[in-house]
């Protein structure tokens, strides 16, 4: 079952059993995903639908923050429960470890030796993690480990 199949399946369920947050949040990643394929009058594969999900993941990630620093525990806690459930149709995110292994390995490969190389790193790196692991702690681990 693909990404597109899986959201259908899990927006029916919801509606079966009145999950009406569950169902609203799939219904929002629905629309944005149908407003694109309609964009590109073609269907989206599942790594362009992980891309949009991992997208209005980091909206939330970004927008709880900002309702975290300004006291909105209310939409603080709602923009979690939309995380939790959109993480739901993400791959198993890398460990730290794993991401720190797989950083050392593509410096190796692209011959970086200092920080004016991270673009070239990154470039080479981020296809490697796509889905897997939040692109703030990737960054984070290149520049570790080229300073």
């Amino acid at each position: 079952m693909n990404l597109s199949e899986r959201l259908n399946e899990d927006m029916k369920q919801a509606m079966k059993s009145k999950d009406k947050f569950k169902l609203s949040t799939i219904r929002m990643v629905r629309s944005t995903i149908k407003n694109l394929e309609i964009e590109l009058k073609r269907d989206l594969d599942d790594n362009e639908l992980l891309d949009i999900l991992s997208r209005e993941i980091k909206q939330r990630k970004d927008a709880l923050q900002e309702f975290e620093k300004a006291g909105r525990d209310e939409l603080a806690e709602s923009n979690k429960a939309e995380i939790e459930i959109l993480s739901q149709y993400l791959p198993v995110q890398l460990t730290e470890e794993e991401i720190k292994v797989i950083v050392q390995q593509t410096i190796q490969e692209t011959g970086a030796s200092s920080k004016a190389d991270m673009g070239k790193v990154m470039a080479a790196l981020m296809p490697k993690v796509k889905g897997r692991a939040d692109g703030k702690l990737v960054n984070q681990a290149v520049q570790q480990f080229l300073q």
